[in-house]
């Protein structure tokens, strides 16, 4: 836990150091798509966001949740939901078998989520081993890494999405925001790396006069912090006319 926890605040400080004057994070991170990627849900994304701790989940009603989110969010090339048929059949197992561990876990009423407050004010579990996770229902303590038949159907059904078993049914959530928040701090240090990316991405400046090339590394630095800093200038300018011009408006 304490691993995947570092783990993730080392990448939100790198993204936070690569971000640069201009841009918030809510500028570069997507809480919607980071939860579609995750299978993380929305809120507990913000709350990962901002340093919190996340609620206490079941690991078996986890992989559950996440079943039924892959299902949601990675359709088939027509649009429409693979069948429990498809998914089951791909690692031989009755389609029987996964839609009732699905719906078994679903019919259970599952407690809302903690409010920010109430998580505060909970007491801390030192008592509870990293590689165990308690039942929100029950204060019974699951294995972080299930075994027997929940195994098999895990591996089955991750290698049916992502080619491959890899945990993700089951990981931390502070493992799987960090696993999504990948590819955005990559595209951030490809920014760095080339000084025209940033302007690409945020403004959809193709390219610089011909003769920008020839531009020691520095010199084009500067002159892509110059393009950066007028058209943040225009931009603000247009928004500011834009909210003039309502407010012209609503007055008459």
């Amino acid at each position: 836990m304490r691993e995947t926890r570092r783990a993730l605040a080392e990448t939100l400080s790198r993204i936070g150091s690569l971000i640069g004057d201009g841009r918030s994070r809510d500028d570069v991170l997507d809480v919607e798509q980071l939860s579609n990627e995750s299978g993380v849900p929305r809120d507990v994304v913000r709350m990962l966001l901002d340093g919190e701790e996340p609620p206490a989940e079941d690991i078996t009603d986890r992989i559950v949740r996440r079943i039924v989110h892959l299902r949601e969010t990675r359709l088939r090339p027509d649009g429409t939901r693979h069948s429990y048929d498809e998914i089951a059949a791909s690692y031989g197992a009755s389609r029987a078998s996964l839609s009732n561990l699905v719906n078994s876990r679903r019919k259970t009423p599952s407690p809302q989520t903690p409010s920010r407050r109430a998580l505060s004010q909970q007491v801390p579990s030192q008592q509870v081993p990293s590689e165990q996770v308690p039942s929100q229902q029950t204060g019974e303590r699951r294995p972080a890494r299930s075994g027997g038949p929940l195994a098999s159907t895990q591996a089955g059904i991750e290698t049916f999405f992502f080619g491959q078993p890899n945990g993700w049914l089951s990981a931390e959530p502070q493992a799987s925001l960090d696993n999504a928040l990948q590819s955005v701090l990559h595209g951030l240090e490809g920014e760095a790396a080339d000084p025209m990316a940033r302007l690409r991405s945020t403004h959809g400046l193709r390219e610089l006069a011909a003769r920008a090339p020839q531009l020691a590394e520095e010199e084009l630095q500067l002159v892509t912090d110059w393009i950066d800093t007028i058209l943040q200038r225009r931009h603000a300018q247009r928004v500011r006319g834009t909210e003039s011009d309502s407010s012209h408006t609503e007055g008459h």
